[in-house]
């Protein structure tokens, strides 16, 4: 478990991010443990493989699971949606658009949009940032932005063809509209840095965020040369 992360460029509660990194074979992964501690409460962002390191997680922060945000439907990031929300009775948020084409189903799942809700104390805002898959989304709470394989802090997710391309690049500019330079960048995958990176300094190291037009970020992102691990990551 890595450390947690805390906002305190405000007074009041403030969400506690705790980072999980999970794994499986050599798919290796992030999932995201969100805690309003005043009201022992949480959610959980992607989770994946490890049930037991999820489990001690809720433990250590005497906290009880309220919901499970899915950014995208890729089996290293549903994996364990649907047992943790039998074990805990809590709904599964995903976009309605990702539903449409994921063939998951659940119970407990719940079609979002553009939606804004409270858990707790704490707001979650999902964001629609299609490009990786048709229906991923990104979520904001507090100062913290859950990228899944969207934007990692040294790339972006791949993209299957020229339209996914050019709707990636559009979702990358939404991000960089909706979030401020300081908010921490949370995404599904490390290649190298940690999780929680300020978006600014993204801005200054992320390639992906220096096109200035769709076709010259497609052209990039599709280029021809690049080896199979890292056209299915992120370069």
């Amino acid at each position: 478990m890595n450390p947690d992360y805390r906002r305190t460029s405000q007074s009041g509660p403030v969400p506690q991010v705790i980072a999980l990194r999970v794994q499986y074979g050599a798919m290796k992964n992030y999932s995201y443990l969100v805690v309003d501690a005043e009201n022992h409460q949480a959610v959980i962002v992607d989770p994946a493989w490890e049930m037991e390191t999820i489990v001690q997680a809720l433990n250590a922060a005497q906290s009880t699971l309220q919901g499970i945000l899915i950014t995208h439907s890729h089996p290293d990031h549903i994996h364990l949606a649907r047992p943790l929300a039998e074990e805990y009775d809590c709904p599964i948020w995903m976009s309605k658009e990702e539903i449409a084409i994921s063939g998951f189903r659940a119970p407990q799942l719940t079609a979002i949009e553009t939606d804004v809700w409270v858990v707790g104390q704490m707001l979650i805002e999902a964001i629609l940032t299609p490009g990786h898959t048709p229906g991923c989304v990104c979520y904001v709470i507090g100062d913290n932005a859950f990228t899944g394989d969207v934007l990692f802090a040294e790339g972006c997710g791949i993209c299957p063809d020229l339209v996914a391309a050019h709707t990636m690049f559009d979702s990358l500019q939404k991000l960089q509209a909706r979030l401020n330079p300081y908010t921490r960048i949370f995404p599904g995958h490390s290649y190298g840095n940690p999780p929680g990176q300020r978006l600014g300094l993204l801005l200054r190291q992320n390639i992906y965020l220096q096109f200035a037009d769709k076709h010259s970020f497609a052209a990039f992102r599709l280029r021809s040369g690049q080896s199979k691990a890292r056209m299915f990551n992120f370069s």
